[in-house]
């Protein structure tokens, strides 16, 4: 194991933490930004045969610069194979062939909905968000779900505007018994912390803080009143590896884009 690194951001803890939930050898259906730096650091760290696939058609994506949207040459240009985004869904993703779907998110409630659509009211908004997506298939029908956002009072929120990809619905059995075949999320990791649903009522606990977190933090930050696992732990800091690593993925994103790229 590579020695642990002192000086570090928040926001690499994050994606590293996060790149750390992809085991090497799984199928990851990857969202554009966060998700797709932190998808990326598995591949060149703890994880290079992980099998990323985008919804715009690439399997086994190896992009040297991360992708400013699915559109982008890059993801083509380094995939084993680019098949029509229908397949992607009808064949990988509804055939039960993702082992992890991988997601950002502008907004999340305890029990792990996402509301990627508009702030306010739907018909006259404050804020129009990007939208959809992929997002409602792969939250409903990949093994697992992974989600990864930064975290405040904004983004973390007692109720969504609107439910743009289903976590647990309502808690409990609820997602069983909108018969939607995935397992649900089954990790959210933030600038600040990991939380995990609680066995039961399938509400997102605290399970570990990253390094100098404190409880207050996350409970500041957080728009209902989160709850902490008994047996919480500290998230293990970013080794030397993993941040060089990330590091230069960044550096050649800029290098490429003229920006960092993944940032939201």
């Amino acid at each position: 194991m590579s020695a642990h690194a002192n000086n570090y951001s928040t926001n690499e803890m994050m994606t590293v933490a996060a790149s750390r939930r992809l085991g090497d050898g799984s199928v990851c259906f990857v969202g554009i930004g966060l998700p797709s730096k932190a998808a990326n650091l598995a591949r060149l760290t703890h994880a290079p045969d992980v099998v990323l696939i985008y919804e715009s058609g690439p399997i086994g994506a190896k992009p040297t610069v991360l992708p400013l949207s699915i559109g982008d040459g890059e993801l083509a240009e380094t995939a084993d194979t680019v098949v029509p985004t229908g397949e992607i869904f009808r064949y990988w993703l509804q055939g039960g062939r993702i082992d992890v779907g991988f997601l950002g998110a502008a907004q999340v409630d305890k029990f792990g909905n996402i509301n990627t659509t508009v702030i306010g009211d739907y018909h006259q908004p404050k804020v129009r968000l990007p939208g959809a997506g992929g997002a409602p298939e792969i939250a409903g029908s990949a093994k697992q779900v992974l989600i990864i956002l930064k975290q405040s009072h904004r983004t973390f929120v007692d109720k969504l505007a609107f439910i743009t990809s289903v976590g647990f619905g309502e808690g409990a059995d609820h997602r069983e018994r909108l018969g939607l075949p995935g397992k649900g999320p089954v990790g959210i990791i933030t600038d600040l912390c990991v939380m995990e649903p609680e066995a039961g009522s399938n509400e997102f606990v605290v399970t570990s803080l990253h390094p100098g977190v404190t409880r207050e933090q996350v409970i500041e930050n957080t728009g209902w009143a989160i709850r902490f696992a008994d047996n919480l732990s500290e998230t293990a800091e970013p080794t030397e590896t993993e941040l060089e690593a990330l590091r230069a993925l960044e550096a050649r994103t800029a290098a490429a884009h003229g920006q960092a790229g993944g940032d939201e």
